[in-house]
């Protein structure tokens, strides 16, 4: 009897993200990673455009992650955190208010990036309860905006051209805005918050909070607007006494340049969330982050509790390795990587304007975008950026790059070059 292979049993049993069971898409089986590559099992290596989805900002097998997952292991690799607590934990709960904009003082961990969202829109909606307006339970979003998988999580995601419209007669109801208009860098005029500040004039005794992706709307579109917009939809929310959500999971740590994307905009939002990249893609974690007004609000009210409590919250494993991923990114030069990034992406993702199919390029900090006019076909692409020497992962019309900090120009050329070569092949058709 034939010995099965790897991939024999993965397409019989394994069930990837959004794919089919039957799916005829190419898997590719890693053997090892480090650096900014990926090992492939059949001995071919990568350049990991990715960061295994955003999250792997210091690359792979990085010695001091490991050792302080190794050195955590000797002391205990998990512990409930219902009536304890970890030295882990607490010194990274206490990191996170000190990087995170200001006001931001109480911390709830969580598991991951939806997780976090969730806990996010309980945290709104308990808040306005314990000061008695209990008909703010309704929340505004943005179109093209993405904000997790999970049913809290997606009934604030783009209703109609995001992922989850066969859902969208169980989600529970909530407001939409059009995605901004006005583009990273320029200012945002009047006409740009008319539809926020009319759903908050008509209805903001019913909504609790705002949420949104500040300045890069990722999963969604990969769009980037402008911080004066954030800036002004932050005043609109306080007028109104509507609370603003940001979900920096995709772009906390430093992805667009600034520690925190609410930094482009210099403004602190009421709850944040942030996940990926926390832990430097080591093991899943999230937190959501908020005023002590909140805080303070919910626990002094009845029933003196936030009402959430995850059976791995806090996990000392995920927590003694965030610490340790925050740091090494303090005490590198990650603005000066990322500005480099920034540069080498505008200059050679230029040439990808000449091509026909192209319809427009995007770069904000260590995010590369080239969009163009159709959907790839997933097969051939992914094929093809495999055989180009490269991991990136397309989706709908969207390619794009978030590659490690640490990334070197030849590598990152490597990255430019392969989509510059595979989209003049045709080869996404």
């Amino acid at each position: 009897m034939m010995k099965s292979t790897l991939l024999d049993d993965d397409k019989k049993h394994v069930w990837h993200p959004y794919s089919s069971i039957h799916s005829d898409l190419p898997i590719f089986p890693v053997k090892s990673a480090n650096g900014v590559h990926l090992t492939l099992e059949n001995g071919r290596q990568l350049v990991d455009g990715m960061s295994s989805w955003w999250c792997a900002i210091h690359g792979y097998n990085v010695p001091e992650l490991n050792t302080a997952l190794t050195r955590q292991l000797d002391d205990m690799a998990h512990v409930m955190f219902g009536g304890l607590t970890h030295a882990p934990a607490v010194t990274l709960c206490k990191k996170l208010v000190e990087i995170t904009p200001e006001k931001l003082e109480t911390v709830f961990l969580a598991d991951s990036g939806s997780v976090s969202v969730e806990v996010a829109m309980k945290m709104a909606i308990q808040y306005w309860q314990a000061r008695k307006q209990t008909n703010k339970q309704k929340f505004i979003g943005l179109k093209s905006g993405y904000h997790g998988d999970t049913i809290g999580a997606m009934s604030v995601c783009d209703p109609v051209t995001g992922m989850h419209t066969l859902f969208s007669d169980i989600l529970a109801k909530n407001y939409f805005i059009s995605s901004p208009e006005c583009a990273f860098n320029e200012p945002c005029k009047t006409e740009h918050l008319d539809e926020l500040r009319n759903i908050l004039t008509l209805h903001h005794k019913d909504i609790a909070a705002l949420i949104l992706e500040p300045v890069v709307q990722g999963a969604g579109g990969m769009k980037f607007y402008s911080a004066d917009y954030l800036k002004q939809a932050k005043t609109l929310c306080e007028e109104h006494d509507v609370l603003l959500i940001a979900d920096e999971i995709a772009t906390g740590f430093g992805r667009s340049g600034k520690m925190f994307a609410c930094e482009h905009a210099g403004i602190s939002p009421d709850i944040m969330c942030v996940g990926k990249s926390l832990t430097g893609g080591y093991l899943t974690l999230a937190a959501t982050l908020c005023t002590k007004q909140i805080s303070d609000a919910i626990s002094n009210n009845p029933p003196h509790v936030f009402m959430h409590g995850p059976t791995f919250m806090g996990n000392p494993l995920a927590c003694a390795v965030a610490i340790e991923n925050i740091r090494l990114l303090l005490t590198s030069s990650w603005q000066q990587n990322i500005q480099k990034i920034e540069q080498q992406l505008t200059i050679e993702l230029e040439q990808c304007k000449k091509l026909d199919c192209v319809e427009d390029i995007r770069v904000l900090g260590a995010i590369g975008v080239v969009e163009i006019k159709h959907a790839v076909n997933m097969s051939k692409i992914q094929q093809a950026f495999v055989d180009q020497g490269v991991w990136i992962r397309p989706f709908g019309k969207l390619i794009y790059l978030m590659p490690p900090y640490i990334i070197n120009k030849s590598q990152l050329n490597t990255l430019t070059q392969a989509i510059y070569t595979v989209l003049m092949n045709r080869q996404h058709l």
